[in-house]
């Protein structure tokens, strides 16, 4: 596992700047112990050791473990909500492969984030899963939004809208998890995916062009 305790001892800086060091130390710590564990079975102790503080140090940061784990969920999709959005602002099913594109290159840069978010959607701690499950409707309300705005699509009902979205967000959380079962980035197993996934993603956009909802 790696130590973080040097960063957070060590370095300068305001008490802010000293606090937020300390609040990473224990995020990174932390996902270093989830790497073949489940969060339910990390303790305080553990998280904090990890982090080099005294237990009773962590409480200046979060106000429990499972605190904490609602921090990871959140950290770990701001920066991904915010890349894919950037992504959206001109809808279309270029877009739409684009945007699984992004999601594809921070699964890889952020391997054992993601691991945590797909382990944890359904695990023990309900305060996590809760935290996931709101994660999950933000990225379909937005996505339902975008997809108003496509040419043809601004008289359908929001209810259709959003199980198209739902779709597409189902699609790349299916292809998250394949990925992380991918031991070799690159290799063909993982083209294979990604072709698929980017076929699926194409048939869902394209066939939205033939939905009639009205009369469904």
């Amino acid at each position: 596992m790696r130590a973080h305790k040097l960063d957070v001892v060590t370095e300068p800086g305001t008490r802010a700047e000293r606090k937020e060091r300390t609040r990473q130390a224990l995020i990174e710590g932390t996902l270093d112990l989830l790497r073949e564990r489940s969060f339910a079975s990390v303790s305080l102790r553990e998280v904090a050791r990890s982090a080099g503080i005294v237990p009773t140090a962590f409480y200046r940061h979060f106000a429990s473990m499972e605190d904490l784990g609602v921090a990871l969920v959140e950290d770990s999709m701001r920066m991904l909500r915010q890349m894919l959005r950037d992504a959206r602002r001109n809808p279309s099913t270029k877009t739409a492969t684009e945007s699984f594109g992004i999601l594809v290159r921070q699964v890889r840069s952020h391997e054992d984030q993601f691991r945590f978010l797909s382990r944890e959607r359904y695990g023990g701690v309900t305060g996590v899963r809760r935290a996931f499950a709101t994660e999950l409707r933000l990225f379909v309300s937005e996505l339902t939004i975008d997809l108003s705005r496509m040419p043809g699509l601004e008289q359908w009902d929001v209810a259709d809208l959003e199980m198209t979205a739902d779709l597409l967000v189902s699609t790349m959380l299916t292809a998250v998890v394949g990925l992380l079962e991918i031991d070799r980035p690159g290799s063909q197993n993982e083209k294979d995916l990604i072709e698929r996934t980017e076929k699926q993603i194409r048939m869902i956009m394209l066939g939205m062009s033939r939905w009639e909802p009205r009369r469904a």
